[in-house]
């Protein structure tokens, strides 16, 4: 039986604070990872992420794909042996109904003033 590698992830959010680290199987798809992340994401923090579709991961880079593993994603490798991997959390922000969008775009037209530069 193999031994399941496990890699150490902490997770940045847009203020700079920190989910983690904790340790995930290779075998972990992002999809369930996205799961985890929004069981643990901070109470006090306004607009969390409500469904994995609100949130991307980004690694070196790159945005990580709901239906891989992190194995398949091909994390770098850790250039010291037991460190962590750092992953960026950007969360989608609510969609507003679109009668509410709809009322912002009118009130935009209708308004304002024009300026002339002569």
């Amino acid at each position: 039986m193999a031994v399941q590698e496990l890699v150490e992830i902490k997770f940045r959010l847009a203020d700079g604070s920190d989910i983690g680290p904790n340790k995930y199987a290779s075998s972990t798809t992002v999809a369930s990872l996205k799961d985890k992340l929004i069981a643990q994401w901070p109470k006090d923090k306004d607009n969390g992420p409500r469904t994995t579709n609100d949130v991307k991961l980004i690694n070196a880079g790159r945005i990580l794909e709901n239906s891989k593993t992190l194995g398949e994603s091909r994390l770098p490798a850790v250039e010291v042996p037991g460190g962590v991997i750092t992953m960026h959390v950007v969360v989608r922000p609510p969609v507003n109904d679109r009668n509410n969008h709809k009322l912002k775009d009118d009130s935009l037209k209708k308004g304002g003033c024009a300026c002339t530069i002569l």
